[in-house]
């Protein structure tokens, strides 16, 4: 009995040992890991937007976008780029949850009148060699200075304008859907989401 309690003590001092320490790893890389977060999405941002001088992640509107399965709003956030103080770009993330092996995040770039002026694919886990190619730039440079009204918004297999990559072509077409739906999306909110005033 005497050697039970021991364990159950040697157990319990082990136990409350480890979580101190993942606590403590916890609180002293959350920052860093953080600040990570913001340099890419900011590496991002850059990517897509034209030339800008301002920080975009400090000036972002947000506006539900819809719901999720539990009936919970699913908010988009937009972030406005500036240079010497006028709007140059808003740049949004889109979800294609229609890829061949599961979601793909894309961060997409407009002037103030929806045309856009870059896309960069933030995360997907398509076939390597295959799908994953949405990721050059011989396919994403396909949307720049597009629009809603400027072209056929399907792959060229379904009859549209966007090129499709050679034995793969499910990836390409989940990307032109959602940026399509993007673009509808950022076209019916568009005032607002360029004239809302920054929030301090």
């Amino acid at each position: 009995m005497k050697d039970i309690a021991r364990l159950v003590l040697v157990l319990t001092l082990i136990a409350a040992g480890a979580g101190l320490i993942l606590s403590l790893v916890e609180t002293v890389t959350r920052e860093p890991i953080a600040e990570q977060r913001r340099l890419q999405t900011l590496k991002a941002l850059k990517a897509v937007l034209p030339p800008i001088d301002n920080a975009p992640d400090t000036d972002t509107v947000s506006l539900v976008a819809g719901k999720d399965r539990k009936g919970r709003d699913v908010e988009r956030t937009f972030y406005r780029g500036r240079y010497e103080g006028s709007l140059a770009g808003v740049a949004f993330k889109v979800v294609a949850p229609d890829g061949y092996s599961g979601n793909i995040e894309i961060m997409v770039g407009v002037d103030e009148k929806g045309t856009v002026s870059g896309i960069e694919i933030l995360s997907h886990a398509e076939t390597p060699g295959l799908g994953d190619k949405i990721a050059h730039e011989g396919f994403k440079g396909q949307f720049k200075g597009q629009n809603l009204g400027s072209v056929d918004w399907r792959v060229k297999k379904d009859g549209g304008d966007f090129d499709q990559i050679t034995g793969a072509t499910i990836s390409p077409r989940a990307v032109v859907g959602a940026v399509k739906n993007g673009l509808e999306f950022f076209g019916e909110h568009r005032q607002e989401i360029v004239s809302q005033e920054v929030q301090p």
